[in-house]
């Protein structure tokens, strides 16, 4: 379903926009989600409304499948790094985690709601994995969610679609950045 609207305290929300992980595989260009992830960025910021950048510092120490000995490894130096093209300015908040979602461990709700936000727009890499945790963070901590789809890509493409498809419409709005733009006005 198309976005319908923004709440006038809506804030952005970029997920792991980060040298580390905009450098991996993805389904989608990253280079083309970066792009517009900045031209959100540039657009909030324009209108006086919340940008938050989140980073990833590491894995979350529990055993996985995936990660038996856990997620604390070794990272480059510059793995946490935002992605320059997102134009980083003084007022952005800046969200450090050590899990999938933005709101866990951290004081992103805390943050929010000290500016009255009622709604975020998330956005970032990997669909499936931090932005959809932080999406479902989102709606269960009561905000409205819309989900800028073109600013948003999976290491793996059936991941990707799954959420796109299964997951965001129960958890909010989707769309295109340039609807999400439109309705910035």
């Amino acid at each position: 379903m198309p976005a319908t609207t923004l709440d006038p305290n809506t804030a952005l929300v970029l997920v792991d926009l980060q040298k580390g992980i905009t450098g991996l595989p993805t389904a989608h260009p990253t280079a083309e989600v970066v792009e517009n992830g900045a031209r959100l960025a540039a657009a909030f910021r324009k209108r006086g409304l919340p940008v938050v950048l989140v980073h990833v510092v590491a894995g979350a120490p529990g055993r996985t499948d995936a990660q038996p000995n856990g997620g604390g490894g070794q990272y480059p130096a510059d793995f946490a790094d935002l992605a320059p093209e997102l134009g980083r300015e003084e007022g952005d908040i800046v969200v450090t985690k050590h899990t999938w979602g933005a709101f866990h461990g951290t004081d992103l709700d805390l943050q929010l709601r000290r500016r009255g936000v009622t709604q975020v727009v998330l956005a970032g890499i990997a669909t499936s994995i931090g932005v959809e945790s932080t999406a479902r963070s989102a709606y269960e901590h009561g905000y409205h969610v819309t989900l800028a789809t073109d600013a948003m890509t999976d290491i793996d493409a059936e991941a990707h679609r799954n959420s796109v498809e299964k997951i965001f419409p129960r958890l909010g709005e989707s769309d295109s950045t340039d609807a999400i733009l439109a309705l910035l006005g």
